[in-house]
């Protein structure tokens, strides 16, 4: 009885908790799910999980940490796409021998598993295929932030956008979460400077928008700052 009732009380993994918000899962998709998250793989920070333009060796399930899909010019310039966190799935194709449309490097240590296989269970194809539209969605939103948006929309943006996809793994907590990136790489992923965001992130501390300390952030009042950058919630979950 004890022995049942430990098992009972552990913790829901990270990317059960966003796949299981995504689409309902049944008792065969859990179990899969479980098996794979049982098997995990480290990848310590700045290694790559994927070449742009070299053979995808196999999917991965994010299980903790940081990763970004990253395009890196001749001379050394960074454009972070889009940051890859707890629940998120990459290099998950139908047709045979995909390439990467770009790298995918971690940016704190990562673990990950082999999620279980497409088509083999459909309540895990269905959170398959909604978290693939999300990226999409993440990716939309992120030209929309370079194209349009001052650097002040940029971050506030990015941050509205980060609360809400930690929220469907349960990794925030309340208006805060935790933010294990320096602000060269949130220039990086934002088109700026390291300098102006600095400047930026103050001015959003004084104007009680953002407040970032001790690697956390925290926001406020989430829906003023919805509303003064002008951004959509685009979460999809199966409640």
């Amino acid at each position: 009885m004890s022995i049942s009732l430990a098992r009972s009380a552990r913790p829901i993994p990270p990317a059960r908790h966003r796949l299981s918000r995504l689409a309902p899962l049944d008792n065969a998709a859990i179990a899969a799910l479980n098996e794979a998250i049982g098997r995990p793989q480290l990848f310590r920070p700045r290694r790559d999980l994927m070449v742009e333009g070299r053979d995808i060796a196999g999917p991965h399930l994010i299980l903790s940490g940081w990763a970004a899909r990253v395009r890196i010019l001749l001379d050394g310039r960074r454009q972070f796409l889009n940051f890859l966190l707890p629940g998120d799935i990459v290099g998950l194709y139908h047709h045979q021998r995909p390439v990467a449309p770009t790298s995918i490097i971690t940016l704190t240590e990562v673990t990950t598993c082999v999620p279980p296989d497409l088509g083999a269970l459909p309540a895990l194809d269905e959170a398959y295929a909604i978290s693939h539209a999300l990226d999409e969605a993440y990716l939309l939103a992120q030209i929309a932030r370079l194209g349009r948006m001052n650097a002040m929309e940029r971050i506030g943006d990015l941050m509205l956008e980060l609360h809400e996809r930690l929220e469907l793994s349960e990794l925030t907590h309340g208006r805060s979460f935790d933010l294990p990136i320096t602000q060269e790489t949130l220039a990086d992923a934002l088109g700026l400077t390291a300098v102006h965001v600095n400047r930026m992130l103050q001015a959003a501390r004084r104007g009680g928008d953002l407040i970032w300390s001790s690697r956390s952030m925290t926001i406020p009042d989430p829906q003023a700052l919805a509303r003064k950058v002008g951004r959509a919630s685009i979460r999809v979950t199966a409640g």
